[in-house]
């Protein structure tokens, strides 16, 4: 970085990878890590990480979090925070903010941040707030999806929601229909940017669906199908990700179409009942948490990935699908007529089993072309991703120093 001329960010998250949870909010890694890459932006995440006052065994793993993390190009901090589980909802934005103060204005105080941003409305909007007018900086808050459409219809979450929105100098949606969403809950349509995911085009590329199949099906911890047609489905194995509604579509197409259901969650023996209810349970197979570097392959594999989720931003899984060259099945939720943009992108279904099965079946029978499909994610890099971040925080602070 440029010491004349670079920004200090400090970022605050609630999701964020550590040694501990790998794979927690990749995506908002890969966002502040391209943006240090620049080099005109040098970036510190604050992660606080929510602790109840007693031990419990579900927080086992996450105590164990190192305070700082320094390996990567971007210093990540994960300090403590008491929460109560359940409890606690209203406060969380306090509770950070508190527990996060002191070691901010000591790091501040070393070498002085530009700006403040948050990376979710909720919690960490409201908390970034906070923070941002203890130490005198701008500030911006990032809306993803759920922090809107789960958190906005709380009262008391949307209340803070739109106190942080109006004190904040900007705020980023991940797609327009989100910023729509945010708009209709009164915040400041003014103040927001669309600022798309990114993606890493070297790792999603497509190859050649065949030779993707052999490849996945060779995996002995994946046992993929190596015949038939397949479909995919990534995503957390929770019910708004809707993955039973794929189950249930998988019942009215051909007996040669199955179905891989990549993912771990507290929805899995459920739909594992279902699967079986149904009798579709030759038919449908769980992998699992599919490994970083497999699943492209996977993703190339399949000749459409199925994510009937209840709510969504903008997926990444929807832009990886895509670069692999995989069609997608979404409803009509948050960005997707943003992404389903062209028929090679894939298909808008309702989340309706015989919608989804029509879609697909549409799909099966007419496959577009891997390179067609793969186009239609061309919009989407992290370079892109951290040069629009750049131009828009670079705007703040500049206003900032000229006001």
């Amino acid at each position: 970085m440029n010491p004349a001329t670079g920004r200090r960010l400090l970022s605050i998250s609630t999701l964020y990878p550590s040694s501990q949870r790998p794979g927690f909010g990749r995506f908002v890694a890969r966002q502040m890590e391209a943006l240090a890459a620049r080099g005109d932006w040098e970036v510190t995440v604050v992660n606080p990480i929510g602790l109840p006052p007693v031990k419990l065994a579900r927080y086992a793993d996450i105590a164990e979090t190192p305070l700082i993390e320094t390996g990567g190009p971007v210093t990540v901090h994960h300090p403590r925070f008491t929460l109560i589980p359940g409890l606690s909802g209203h406060i969380n934005p306090l509770l950070i903010a508190r527990a996060i103060l002191p070691m901010v204005r000591r790091l501040h105080a070393e070498r002085p941040f530009d700006m403040v941003d948050a990376q979710f409305f909720y919690p960490d909007g409201p908390a970034a707030m906070r923070v941002a007018e203890a130490l005198g900086l701008p500030f911006a808050i990032k809306a993803r999806g759920s922090d809107i459409h789960y958190w906005g219809t709380k009262p008391f979450a949307l209340r803070q929601m739109r106190a942080a929105a109006e004190k904040a100098s900007v705020l980023l949606s991940v797609s327009q229909a989100l910023a729509n969403d945010m708009a209709a809950l009164g915040l400041p349509a003014g103040k927001m940017h669309v600022h798309y995911t990114g993606l890493d085009h070297a790792r999603f590329s497509p190859l050649p669906r065949a030779a993707a199949r052999q490849l996945v099906s060779a995996i002995p911890d994946l046992g993929i199908w190596s015949v038939g047609r397949l479909v995919v489905s990534v995503g957390a194995l929770i019910p708004i990700k809707g993955q039973a509604l794929a189950i249930r579509a998988l019942a009215h197409l051909p007996e040669d179409v199955r179905l891989v259901i990549a993912g771990t969650g507290a929805n899995e023996a459920a739909l594992k009942a279902l699967a079986s209810e149904l009798e579709l349970a030759e038919r449908v197979q769980f992998v699992g948490a599919v490994d970083h570097e497999t699943l492209p392959t996977l993703l190339c594999a399949a000749d459409a990935m199925v994510l009937p989720s209840e709510r969504e931003g903008l997926a990444n899984a929807w832009i990886e699908a895509l670069a692999c060259g995989t069609p997608v099945v979404i409803p009509d939720i948050g960005g997707a007529r943003e992404v389903v943009d062209c028929p090679a992108a894939g298909r808008i279904a309702a989340r309706d089993p015989v919608a989804i099965a029509t879609a697909l079946g549409d799909l099966l029978a007419y496959p577009p072309a891997q390179e067609d499909v793969a186009a239609c994610a061309a919009r989407f890099s992290w370079g892109g991703n951290a040069a629009a971040m750049a131009e828009i925080y670079e705007g703040v602070v500049r206003e900032q120093t000229t006001a």
